[in-house]
């Protein structure tokens, strides 16, 4: 039985619910991501995968929906 991978990242730019869904669409997108939790009043997203992601695939990611990391 493997364990899942806990990270949590900062987003800049998250202003409303619209963001933390495109935030969410993008980064579930990566290979492994099992769970994508976007806090709004924080900027944090914490993403559960099976093998821990790539901090460049996670900013290509934001960065795809139009945010960056902090």
């Amino acid at each position: 039985m493997s364990s899942s991978s806990t990270q949590t990242f900062t987003v800049t730019g998250m202003t409303c619910g619209h963001c933390v869904a495109s935030v969410t669409e993008e980064v579930s997108e990566l290979a492994g991501v099992e769970d994508v939790a976007v806090d709004l009043a924080t900027g944090s997203v914490t993403i559960t995968s099976s093998t821990p992601l790539e901090d460049d695939a996670v900013r290509v990611a934001v960065e795809e929906a139009g945010y960056a990391l902090a």
